[in-house]
């Protein structure tokens, strides 16, 4: 049986038990005192009127019109059951539509259930927002495939035309081939390693320990301190004791990207890196990079962290990296149930916050 049909025969049932109920409280409170036989007036010559009505006579009369009330009551209750189940259920009805639409495929679907605020209606706006989160997941996995099989195309293609043209070239320089496939190669194994540890981080597939931010912060800096020398860059740590929990070989990872993001999109010449950890009131981990640079736009800002967005506008093509940098340090901060926050300073470059959970000790 359908749900409202179950409703309906509650509803009906209900109600043919309510006035079962009344049946009995009347004879219960009514007819039981009513005697059984009639009592003569003294000195009445009228043997058939009695003080009282007869208890068999209101029975005889009150049965059909009690069968007839009870037959009633059924028909309005299935009726009305029916009908008041079916604006009940009238938003669910509307969910169950856009589940089916959903599953097809369409997830531009919205419920907007209006009136007030109940149940149904906080189910609506819950699936709305489901499905908002959806759209958007799913958007940005279709353009991270798309982007994901153009990246690694790229160097394939370029290792095939060099291919060919050695090929129809018997004078070409082998060494110059060498190396220029050397590179492409370099690139293509940089793209896909990122793409596995993005999705290592995205599967959470990891254990947690407890790690102390600011040795992974200060390590993170000391790595690429060769780097940040070439670039005629300064990279300055500080911070006391800044425990964690997570992994932390993800964390390094996290770390060394945001300061190899810092050193690489920085100042020509005299930039500067400020690495910064520190404790939350409420006990949580708080890692800050910071640097000098080219201005940068609140919008640009809000797109970096999507894969393979380079910020054309503060970038050198020396290092253009593989564009999954601060995408694989979104993801590997949503991976240890943090935020991330991205903010461009008044004097140009980035500040980039990751706030981690309290470890509850440590």
């Amino acid at each position: 049986m359908s749900v409202r049909l179950k409703l309906t025969l509650s509803y009906a049932g209900f109600l043919m038990v309510a006035g079962t109920l009344l049946l009995a409280a009347v004879w219960w409170f009514l007819l039981k005192y009513v005697p059984g036989r009639a009592l003569i007036i003294p000195g009445s010559t009228d043997l058939t009127e009695g003080v009282f009505p007869i208890r068999d006579n209101l029975l005889r009369v009150f049965a059909p019109r009690a069968a007839a009330v009870m037959a009633f009551l059924l028909l309005f209750g299935l009726a009305g059951g029916w009908f008041l189940a079916g604006r009940m259920l009238a938003p669910l009805t509307r969910i169950s539509d856009a589940t089916r639409l959903v599953s097809g495929g369409s997830l531009a679907h919205r419920i907007e259930l209006p009136g007030r605020k109940d149940e149904f209606r906080e189910l609506a706006d819950a699936f709305d927002t489901m499905l908002a989160r959806l759209e958007a997941q799913v958007g940005e996995q279709r353009r991270f495939a798309a982007n994901a099989s153009h990246e690694l195309r790229t160097p394939l293609a370029v290792s095939k035309a060099l291919l060919d043209v050695a090929r129809s070239d018997p004078d070409h320089d082998a060494d110059a081939l060498v190396d220029r496939l050397h590179t492409v190669n370099t690139r293509a194994i940089a793209l896909t390693e990122a793409l596995l540890l993005l999705s290592r981080a995205e599967q959470r597939a990891f254990t947690r320990e407890r790690v102390d931010l600011s040795f992974i912060a200060e390590e993170a800096a000391e790595t690429l301190l060769p780097l940040a020398e070439q670039h005629g860059v300064t990279v300055e740590t500080r911070g006391d004791v800044t425990p964690a929990t997570g992994s932390p070989a993800l964390l390094l990872q996290l770390a060394v990207n945001l300061v190899q993001n810092a050193i690489v999109h920085n100042l020509p010449d005299r930039g500067t890196v400020w690495v910064t950890t520190g404790l939350r009131p409420d006990g949580g981990a708080v890692l800050t990079v910071e640097n000098t640079g080219e201005p940068v736009t609140p919008g640009l800002a809000a797109t970096l962290t999507e894969p393979f967005r380079r910020g054309t506008e503060r970038i050198r093509t020396d290092h253009a990296g593989v564009g999954l940098g601060l995408a694989i340090v979104r993801t590997i901060t949503h991976a240890h149930d943090g935020t991330l926050t991205l903010t461009p300073r008044p004097g140009g470059g980035l500040r980039i916050t990751v706030e981690l959970p309290a470890t509850g000790g440590y």
